[in-house]
């Protein structure tokens, strides 16, 4: 087990199968910090054999051609696994991505700004903005977890889970962490603007200790801005795997030290999934506003309202707009998904999210963000009437 002051030195030692060294040595973790390799490995002594259990002592009627005790078994070492970095985006795709775009186009925002001006609607919106981010502020005395999930692909779940994560990360001054539980080719890295991975949720399982330190775990995590940090589910492999027991263990390991977790997970009815949102204080349905989309939440919802009454109310619909002009109307069918008892928040539709890529919040129109910050508001809230 690693030991508090060279916690990193042996975790190596343990993933490469060697011997512990005679005396420890300063490691000067800091925040982004991959562990450090062991410089040498200084002489080992012989180990002396033990007697067996049950076993007695030489004595002095104990003839000298008795056989000297077997020394115990070897302790189980963990596989010999480090990982290398892997970029986010492979060399030969990164010239493939045009510049990003505005959310809105130039008309919108001009036009936007005019009518804040001529009008009484900035000071409401500047007084809306500081209640919503109260909300968001409200302290803590456990962490919160939250799990975004959806129905089917396509549905925007990682955007909603990239957009909460980063609402939360800006308003809060504790540290916010974002957990991809979507091991299959998750694009939740790409959309925070990772550019390498390394560690990932199943290695961090076999890793994570109680005597670490958020400064010790933060060395096996990905930072992002405004003090929020990233664990992957994956290097981008296909066939990687993650187990309810490895998503357990590194959840309940985490929770104390993040404020805020947002849990961007498989589609249901994936295993993982389902153990995320019955563990999660608070759990969001991502949504595409389409007439199937809309169609299956409904069966879905109105299957959940059989279920404990805190499932379905602590669940918040995200209802997203995938295109300018949808196929339905997106207010009637939010208040058609209302009437299950679940709360539903629309997504307006936004260029700079359609495009996919990085999400740059300076980008995002600003009904996108006053949407996005009154979602995670509202999930906020929920997950803290749960403990």
């Amino acid at each position: 087990m690693p030991n508090a002051d060279n916690w990193q030195g042996d975790v190596l030692r343990d993933l490469r199968g060697t011997p512990p060294p005679q005396r420890a040595q300063s490691h000067g973790a800091a925040h982004g910090h991959r562990p450090a390799q062991e410089q040498q490995q200084p002489p080992q002594e012989q180990p002396q054999p033990q007697p067996r259990t049950g076993a007695r002592a030489p004595g002095p009627n104990t003839p000298a051609s008795s056989p000297a005790p077997a020394a115990p078994p070897a302790r189980m070492q963990r596989p010999a696994r480090s990982p290398d970095s892997r970029p986010v985006v492979d060399s030969a795709l990164s010239g493939t991505a045009r510049r990003p775009r505005q959310g809105e186009p130039a008309a919108a925002r001009v036009s936007r700004a005019i009518r804040r001006i001529v009008s009484s609607s900035a000071a409401r919106e500047v007084a809306e903005i500081t209640r919503t981010a109260e909300r968001i502020q409200q302290p803590v005395t456990t962490g919160r977890q939250i799990a975004v999930t959806s129905i089917r692909g396509g549905a925007g779940k990682t955007t909603v889970a990239a957009l909460l994560g980063t609402a939360y990360a800006h308003y809060r001054q504790d540290p916010v962490l974002l957990v991809e539980a979507d091991p299959a080719l998750g694009s939740l890295p790409l959309r925070l603007g990772a550019e390498t991975l390394r560690w990932t949720t199943a290695d961090l399982a076999d890793i994570v200790e109680p005597q670490m330190s958020l400064l010790d775990v933060t060395g096996y995590l990905v930072q992002l801005p405004d003090n929020a940090w990233l664990l992957p589910g994956s290097q981008g492999r296909i066939g990687a795997m993650l187990d309810t027991a490895a998503y357990e263990r590194v959840m309940v390991a985490l929770r104390r030290y993040f404020g805020v977790t947002v849990v961007d997970c498989e589609t249901l009815p994936a295993e993982v999934a389902r153990v995320a949102l019955s563990a999660a204080q608070a759990r969001v349905l991502a949504v595409p506003a389409t007439l199937d989309g809309i169609t299956s939440t409904y069966a879905v919802l109105q299957w959940m309202q059989g279920l404990p009454s805190h499932m379905i109310a602590g669940t918040v619909v995200a209802l997203t707009s995938t295109t300018s002009r949808p196929g339905i109307d997106v207010e009637d069918a939010a208040e058609k998904l209302r009437s299950t008892g679940a709360t539903v928040h629309v997504l307006p539709h936004d260029r700079h999210l359609a495009a996919g890529g990085a999400l740059r919040t300076e980008l995002l129109a600003r009904p996108t963000r006053l949407a996005a910050t009154r979602l995670a508001a509202e999930v906020f809230q929920l997950s803290q009437k749960r403990r």
